[in-house]
């Protein structure tokens, strides 16, 4: 796999192959829902100390957002694969439905 070119389908694949060595598999899907609320709650703590009135204590990790979003989109990917859900299909069909409901809500930058 040419990692160049990871594709959305290729996240999938690699997900997939990795939690199917596991005789546990995929967690059930109010498992899965409650993982992602836990990782969005972990990502919006890594804001808050970045951008927030909240630092970090000193005893606390250092994880960035960037560890946080990649846990998050793990859970979600495991979540689209337990449901066989074609990510790719899905974000082909949600930038369609902002192109065309919503290709007028926002100020536009002038082409030059």
């Amino acid at each position: 796999m040419d990692h160049n070119e990871f594709t959305i389908k290729d996240m999938q694949k690699d997900v997939d192959q990795y939690i199917s060595q596991f005789k546990e598999g995929y967690f059930q899907p109010l498992t899965m829902l409650a993982r992602m609320t836990e990782e969005l709650g972990e990502l919006s703590r890594e804001i808050n100390h970045n951008y927030g009135e909240k630092p970090k204590k000193n005893s606390e990790d250092d994880s960035t957002i960037e560890e946080e979003l990649g846990d998050l989109m793990f859970v979600l990917v495991c979540f689209a694969n337990e449901q066989g859900i074609s990510l790719e299909q899905a974000h082909k069909k949600v930038m369609n439905k902002f192109r065309t409901r919503d290709k007028d809500r926002w100020t536009k930058k002038e082409e030059r």
